[in-house]
């Protein structure tokens, strides 16, 4: 029998057809359309644009302000066919999947009218500040900091390796704020557009072929308006979470993507390139670990769809512990798909022509970035197996 049913195993036609769609078009560009744009530090615009216009930007965001009406499903989705094909958008992460399902839930009725509909066509773009040098990006130790100021806000901190703010229109800050009740400071999210007076960006120069530049941010006693804090003043924590959780969903789809184009080009190499009469395929030093990789790479699948699945059922908090798993085995198949594609290749793994060293890098900040593969273990030892805190 045939599966006809949608569940977290076994995708529906209808995702079938979405991938196919998003594949058609991420062929059209490829892994030299993104690495000429990070070499020329421009952002992938044709292809935001493009991507904009058929309706794949804001899968996520909610029919009334012109998304999709579906899920972090499907636009995990989106943005894994568009790794695959070399072409990942990392504002993707970011503006519908961060800050698209932050406003969505606890935006004013107002914001949401402001920034939704943009999302979801492409033609705004909103990037997300909460890294610190000193802090990184633990809530409870962020020393950017928000104080009234009349019905204004004043906002004062530092932010580091903060993604695309040159191609945003502003850029959601978490920042904390003095609870009135007993004095501490808690969480708080604010939106601060690019031309703001007091909001200074400077880039950081990366190794990373990426179109999405990095930047630390200064803010110094930026003032705001009473309606660029998002949301209620005493649901921080519960609004930032809900951003967080699809960001480590979207930061697995982008590892997968690139492990599928790894291993799709090793594949590739090792079917046509013969020695000795013989593909070197054929050999199992070879064969074993490339079967290795697709096991490994299916099973972070099955998990990053687990917490996509959960995070569109309302269910934080079970999401949280799926999407930390599944970041972190995305990951680590990153890595080894794209080691073991080089290795594939040998010296032509290292050659312009095929693009494997250039994803190097980028397989690696997988480990780092959105938040390391250290914290989630310790996310994992403490909550889901409650062992003792070790900090």
């Amino acid at each position: 029998m045939t599966a006809t049913f949608d569940s977290t195993f076994v995708e529906s036609e209808e995702r079938r057809d979405l991938r196919a769609a998003v594949r058609a078009l991420g062929s059209r560009y490829g892994l030299e359309y993104s690495l000429a744009c990070g070499k020329e530090h421009r952002p992938a615009d044709e292809l935001w644009r493009e991507a904009g216009k058929l309706g794949f930007l804001g899968v996520n965001l909610p029919a009334a302000y012109g998304g999709g009406g579906a899920g972090i499903q499907e636009l995990a989705l989106v943005l894994e066919e568009l790794g695959a094909s070399g072409c990942p958008l990392l504002m993707l992460v970011v503006t519908p999947a961060i800050c698209g399902s932050i406003i969505s839930r606890f935006g004013t009725p107002e914001q949401k009218q402001q920034w939704l509909p943009g999302f979801a066509d492409g033609t705004r773009r909103m990037a997300f500040g909460i890294t610190e040098p000193d802090a990184g990006s633990n809530a409870h130790r962020l020393t950017t900091t928000a104080r009234r100021d009349g019905s204004d806000w004043l906002l004062t901190g530092r932010k580091v390796f903060i993604s695309g703010v040159d191609a945003a229109d502003a850029t959601l800050i978490v920042g904390r704020m003095e609870d009135a009740r007993t004095g501490k400071l808690k969480p708080a999210l604010f939106i601060v557009p690019r031309e703001t007076p007091g909001f200074e960006y400077r880039p950081i120069e990366m190794e990373l072929q990426m179109p999405e530049r990095q930047f630390q941010l200064f803010l110094d006693d930026v003032r705001l308006p009473a309606d660029a804090l998002v949301g209620d003043e005493d649901a921080g924590l519960l609004q930032l979470f809900a951003g967080l959780n699809p960001e480590r969903i979207m930061a697995a789809a982008y590892s997968l993507g690139m492990s599928r184009l790894a291993l799709d080009r090793a594949v590739d190499y090792a079917k046509r390139r013969t020695v000795w009469d013989t593909p070197i395929g054929a050999h199992q030093g070879l064969a074993h670990p490339l079967a290795q990789i697709r096991i490994e790479l299916e099973l972070a699948k099955l998990m990053m769809q687990k917490a996509a699945f959960l995070y569109d059922a309302g269910d934080d908090f079970g999401a949280g512990e799926a999407a930390n798993m599944a970041k972190y085995a995305g990951a680590e198949v990153a890595v080894r798909a794209v080691d073991q594609a080089v290795q594939t290749l040998g010296g032509n793994g290292l050659a312009t022509e095929y693009g494997l060293a250039a994803l190097i890098t980028g397989a690696r900040v997988g480990r780092i970035a959105p938040v390391s593969r250290e914290m989630i273990l310790n996310f994992v030892a403490q909550h889901t197996l409650g062992l003792p805190k070790s900090y």
